[in-house]
């Protein structure tokens, strides 16, 4: 295996790949999201607005199996920024991660970590964010689509060092499996200080 960054407009060159694997890992429990490659497409288009964004890559052979995306939150939708603007928070010294996407069958050998490591380290040597945030999906425990056994990742971000932050709550839309439309679903931020 291994990993490969792109930034900005590099990222070109991995987007059908981060399409492919957005659609197929969050179809799982806890987002259930049931994607398409017209929306993929639309989405990542800002990361190649957006100079100082990045792609971190994991590669089996020639095959991409993972991938994880940061930009600065500035460059993100007002929903993502709503939160910290409503609290006077500055968005501009927000560096954001934006997701990790994995296959089944290369989790659990430490690429999670070496995720967050590779987007913390972009952020510190852009030298303008003093805090790292991700954004997390709120399901019930009793959703009847989790699965047996499932464990939410709440303790591996802790042990990255990331609190979860209630007061900074926002909603993001997108169609579940089981649904004919897309519906709002709350999500919950976590924050890291990168100095």
């Amino acid at each position: 295996m291994r990993v490969e960054t792109y930034v900005g407009e590099g990222l070109r060159d991995v987007l059908a790949d981060l399409a492919r694997l957005r659609v197929t890992v969050f179809r799982e429990f806890p987002y259930l999201y049931d994607g398409s490659a017209e929306y993929e497409a639309r989405y990542l288009e800002t990361y190649l607005r957006t100079p100082e964004s990045l792609a971190v890559i994991v590669r089996d052979g020639e095959r991409v199996v993972g991938a994880s995306t940061a930009l600065p939150l500035e460059a993100e939708t007002p929903e993502l920024r709503a939160p910290f603007e409503a609290r006077g928070m500055d968005v501009g010294s927000v560096f954001y991660l934006a997701e990790s996407v994995l296959l089944p069958a290369w989790r659990g050998r430490g690429l999670g970590v070496r995720f967050f490591e590779e987007r913390e380290a972009h952020a510190r040597r852009l030298g303008r964010f003093d805090t790292a945030a991700f954004c997390a999906v709120e399901r019930p425990a009793n959703h009847p689509r989790r699965p047996a056994g499932y464990e939410p990742l709440d303790a591996f971000w802790r042990r990255r060092g990331y609190e979860k932050r209630p007061e900074l709550a926002t909603a993001l839309s997108w169609r579940d499996l089981d649904e004919d439309a897309e519906r709002p679903k709350p999500m919950t931020f976590w924050l890291r200080a990168l100095t």
